[in-house]
């Protein structure tokens, strides 16, 4: 994706690490360089935003703790994948 304009930082490059950005997962310098992009390219910042929506989203509907029995389909079938790689050529 790209807006078009010319931008020190690639829209492509902001887009791969917007997730890192959010979480404040990232250097001070990177940091600061998504936020330069950030504050001059729109289409970006409507995917920041949504991508802090979409998190905080997630963070609500996941409050709830697992029902035990979803929780065991789950190891089954983590144990299923385990053998069917271990089985792979």
């Amino acid at each position: 994706m790209s807006c078009g304009k010319d931008h020190e930082t690639d829209c492509s490059e902001v887009l791969e690490r917007l997730a890192f950005f959010v979480d404040h997962e990232l250097a001070d310098a990177d940091n600061a360089t998504i936020q330069r992009h950030l504050d001059e390219c729109q289409p970006c910042l409507d995917m920041l935003l949504f991508e802090q929506r979409m998190k905080t989203h997630l963070a609500r509907s996941c409050a709830e703790p697992c029902p035990e029995a979803v929780r065991e389909r789950v190891r089954v079938r983590i144990r299923e994948v385990h053998v069917e790689i271990r089985q792979l050529p």
